[in-house]
């Protein structure tokens, strides 16, 4: 039979011990699932042997099959806490393993073989017909461990014809009895069992190729993202400092304080001014973009005032938004709300929304910054009369490098990340973030954040505060 499936040994150093110990944890993962799909077959064959043949021996069974499954259930769960192991360590589980094997194997044909002694030189329906399932159960279940199964069904399979030759041998019988017809039948079905076996082994092969490959592939994948992620943190860093200071001189001269500008150059030195502008917060985005993917991105938690958040978000903002013609109106609030969030972050959520409603309503509206309480949550909503967007393309807002809206449409330009990386913030935060139609026009974007009580107050979260506080209306 070992020559039929041609494995090597199962600790051969090519194979490698994480390997080995990777395949005993599957077998013991299998092992610990099946346990009352076991325990259900065992119970079902032990009755009827009670009932038709020997109550005691139906006893007897019972608790060597108790002992083999106590003594499975212990070496499963050992080798299932394992980690890392070495070659000694991994060669006693193996042995453990065949101990376990030999035992509920050898139960099982001890069963049989008194059953058909029981029978006497009977057909052996019963008998015979739970060595198949059992094989069969071995075939579709044990084939993690190639050793293991031929080990068990060699036992089996040494059972399956032991009992039609012993009963060929009892009896005398010539070649035209249904003795040797119960032999012959025996060896056909053996070989079903082995055929099965093959089967189910080389797809659990494929599978762990795959599986093999799909983890390598991921590796390279991990690998190639965090050279990307590198790339792009040292590059905006490397770009921020020179931009900076370009930035601040074109913003100097812009402000005739290094003397008079002509007119000509102010609509020159504005253009420049405007892209720097918007090249600086492109710069911090995709920092704050690198945090996030890379889990750096660090959050002071502590209790925040939702009135206090909602009115120096206005505040910071108004500016930027009367640049538009558009006025932010903040409706009263309840003082006494409060959330465990990060204010400077949550501030940065609030001037994404609130620049974006700003850019795309038309001058001479509106923007309504309002608080709802729903529930044990409070939902932070802004409403804003302009183009709208269609709840279809929710999933597309808050992708990164979106904008839905055509450039011939929007009052300034963008990095297509805010919505992104407020979603995330939002996420951090155990919120949730969205928006919806108006009925009339516009579009309200609204996140909710659970709401906590006074107890809060001195749960602060020791975590140093990112470098933030920017003001990223402008984007």
């Amino acid at each position: 039979m070992a020559a039929i499936f041609s494995f090597p040994n199962e600790l051969d150093a090519n194979l490698g011990v994480d390997s080995m110990l990777e395949k005993m944890q599957d077998y013991a993962k299998v092992g610990r699932n099946l346990f009352w799909q076991r325990q259900i077959i065992f119970a079902a064959a032990l009755i009827l042997a009670g009932f038709y043949y020997s109550t005691s021996f139906a006893v007897l069974t019972t608790c060597l099959i108790f002992i083999s499954e106590a003594y499975d259930f212990v070496v499963f769960r050992n080798i299932l806490k394992v980690k890392t192991v070495g070659a000694r360590q991994a060669k006693r589980m193996l042995g453990s393993i065949y101990v376990g094997t030999l035992a509920s194997a050898g139960i099982i044909s001890f069963y049989s073989i008194w059953i058909s002694l029981f029978q006497q030189h009977d057909t052996h329906f019963m008998a015979l017909f739970f060595l198949f399932a059992a094989g069969l159960f071995a075939a579709m279940n044990n084939h993690a461990i190639l050793s293991v199964l031929v080990l068990r069904l060699s036992i089996y399979g040494t059972t399956f014809l032991f009992i039609p030759i012993w009963d060929i041998v009892r009896t005398s019988a010539d070649i035209h009895s249904e003795q040797w017809a119960q032999l012959f039948t025996s060896v056909f079905v053996a070989y079903f069992i082995i055929d099965c076996s093959r089967i189910y082994l080389n797809f659990y092969r494929l599978t762990k190729k795959q599986m093999d490959d799909l983890n390598k592939e991921h590796e390279i994948t991990k690998a190639a993202l965090r050279a990307k992620s590198e790339f792009l943190s040292t590059m905006s860093h490397e770009l921020r400092t020179p931009l900076t200071a370009i930035k601040a001189s074109v913003d100097m001269a812009q402000s005739e304080k290094l003397g008079a500008v002509p007119d000509k150059l102010k609509t020159v030195l504005s253009i420049a001014q405007r892209n720097c502008t918007h090249l600086v917060y492109l710069i911090n985005e995709v920092l704050d973009l690198q945090k996030i993917e890379s889990g750096k991105m660090e959050f002071n938690f502590t209790a925040c005032k939702v009135a206090e958040l909602l009115s120096e978000s206005v505040e910071v903002n108004r500016p930027f938004a009367e640049n538009f013609g558009v006025k932010l109106c903040l409706e009263p609030q309840d003082k006494s709300l409060q959330v465990n969030g990060d204010k400077q972050r949550l501030m940065q959520v609030l001037a994404n929304i609130l620049s974006n409603a700003a850019k795309f309503s038309p001058s001479g509206s509106s923007v309504t910054v309002r608080s709802e309480i729903q529930g044990a949550k409070v939902r932070i909503m802004v409403i804003d009369r302009g183009i709208g967007l269609a709840q279809e393309d929710q999933q597309r807002v808050f992708d990164r490098f979106s904008q839905l809206v055509a450039s011939d449409n929007r009052k300034a330009g963008g990095t297509g990340l805010g919505m992104n990386i407020s979603k995330q913030i939002v996420d951090a935060h155990g919120g949730s973030i969205g928006y919806h139609s108006n009925d009339g026009q516009g579009t309200t974007f609204f996140f909710e954040l659970d709401l906590v009580g006074p107890k809060i107050r001195n749960n602060v979260v020791n975590v140093l505060l990112p470098e933030s506080g920017r003001n990223i209306a402008a984007e």
